[in-house]
């Protein structure tokens, strides 16, 4: 191994030079090469595409202390490899300082560890010639736009794509070396008519740039642009609503990253059960629907181990190369587990109270999954078909602006954006204002009469910290859109 001096080294010497400086109990090492390319459009031109590169390490000492063992964590972007001995000191002198963490555990094992790619293997890295064939589409989009048929409306088209690659090492004092290449992209494409009174929005969750279909993107939102050709009043109220994906993921984002165990074992959340315990087990949502993280998922591919840079409510970087497979959420329509460290798993199992420290004695929790899926076994059917056999509602274009209420019944209040469309008989008639919305995951999920076809999404709302979504189309009984709201 080469000596860590002036200039970067490649991750596995980062990874090797920290564990060979550290001194503490037990050492995690994670390096982070992230490579990033952009490209941006608006008023139907191109304007700017940019590429950037960066290193992040991230250093987890745990000490002995009186009462059990803490933890220290460092992390910040590297610059000079030469930094990573003094960024081991201080992570060490944190965990000195603290006191027992109270998520602590042994370090992850290679036995108990998931699979990564060749440890020894280069980072992987991504350019704007990703963006080559987008581009191009992007070009005759624009130029079919602005001379549109003439069943079509004139639009000008604005929007965003970027692709990030993260190649993650990890090392360990306990003999783990894992390596996880992971991509994430996005592709967001909106579209205005002439005067600007009416817009239309598609996200896309990519792997890669060559995914993207553009010239599709586009014949969707000039359709949904012909829709508002025609506006229709429509005030306040509960509607039959039709939510593509996109909506749906959403809010069942939100609700896996509320499905914390302990929170519901102390009654804080909209998981604990009326006079104590969890809601595992209980059904929740009327058709036996499974809502699951899976990193094998064709697609929305993460991790095969846990990677956590920080401890937190439902994970801990005592877990870190912890194997993670499948995990069930909702298993036909009833809670089934809840998100939690190995930690909190153990002192859950004890206080189940059978004396044997089996898991399935207290509440089950997982670590929290780097990607969501839900299912309606058997369900087929597009947003198309879910609009045919629409005798009245709404169908919504995407949700916008959303926040929490009420963290105990897991109430939130958003708005709805870029179209909302009042359906009858079957069919599209018109656009109607958008609205101010108030609801549940959890009373949505049990108000679902009817589900698609499962598809990767976008979740709008949360495309800046989760892209990885599958979910179907659905049709939810008495939506509350509880006020109208101006927003386009």
């Amino acid at each position: 191994m080469g000596a860590v001096t002036g200039g970067l080294s490649s991750p596995q010497e980062v990874v090797e030079r920290a564990l060979a400086a550290a001194t503490s109990l037990g050492t995690v090492v994670l390096v982070t090469d992230r490579s990033e390319a952009n490209l941006r459009w608006g008023d139907s031109s191109l304007t700017t595409n940019g590429e950037m590169s960066s290193r992040t390490v991230t250093v987890v000492a745990t000490a002995g202390v009186s009462g059990g063992t803490a933890s220290g964590v460092v992390g910040r972007t590297v610059v000079d490899a030469a930094d990573v001995v003094a960024l081991v000191a201080e992570a060490e002198a944190a965990a000195r300082a603290s006191g027992p963490a109270p998520d602590e555990a042994p370090l992850v094992t290679p036995a108990q560890a998931g699979t990564g790619s060749d440890f020894a293997l280069e980072p992987e890295a991504t350019s704007i010639g990703a963006f080559a064939g987008l581009a191009a589409d992007l070009g005759e989009v624009f130029a079919r736009s602005a001379a549109p048929g003439s069943d079509e409306v004139a639009r000008r088209h604005f929007g965003f794509a970027e692709q990030i690659v993260d190649t993650t090492y990890l090392g360990s004092s306990t003999g783990l070396r894992l390596r996880h290449v992971q991509p994430t992209g996005r592709l967001e494409m909106n579209a205005k008519n002439e005067d600007w009174s009416a817009s239309s929005y598609l996200g896309f969750s990519l792997r890669d740039p060559s995914e993207a279909d553009a010239l599709g993107a586009d014949a969707q939102l000039a359709q949904r642009l012909g829709w508002a050709r025609r506006t229709v009043e429509v005030p306040a109220g509960r509607y039959e609503t039709v939510l593509p994906g996109t909506c749906l993921a959403d809010l069942l984002v939100y609700l896996q990253w509320s499905m914390g165990a302990r929170a519901a074992d102390e009654g804080r959340s909209a998981f604990a059960r009326t006079g104590g315990g969890t809601r595992v087990g209980e059904q929740v949502a009327q058709l036996p629907l499974d809502l699951y993280s899976d990193p094998t998922y064709d697609g929305l591919q993460s991790a095969p181990f846990l990677i956590a840079p920080a401890s937190g409510a439902t994970e801990s970087v005592f877990d870190n190369g912890l194997a993670v497979g499948r995990t069930d959420w909702l298993r036909g329509g009833a809670v089934a587990t809840l998100t939690g460290s190995r930690a909190y798993a153990a002192r859950s199992a004890a206080a189940g109270g059978d004396g044997t420290g089996a898991a399935a004695a207290g509440t089950p929790c997982a670590p929290p999954g780097d990607n969501l899926v839900l299912e309606l076994p058997g369900a087929t059917g597009s947003l198309e078909d879910l609009v045919a056999s629409t005798s009245r509602g709404l169908l919504v274009g995407t949700f916008w602006y959303i926040r929490m209420v009420d963290p105990q019944t897991l109430l939130m209040t958003g708005l709805t954006r870029d179209g909302v469309y009042l359906v009858e008989g079957g069919e599209v008639v018109g656009a109607v204002t958008n609205f101010r919305w108030n609801e549940s995951p959890l009373d949505v999920l049990g108000r679902i009469t009817e589900v698609g076809a499962t598809q990767r999404c976008y979740p709008r709302e949360w495309g800046d910290y989760f892209t990885r979504a599958a979910v179907p189309p659905v049709r939810v009984e008495g939506f509350n859109m509880s006020s109208v709201s101006q927003a386009q």
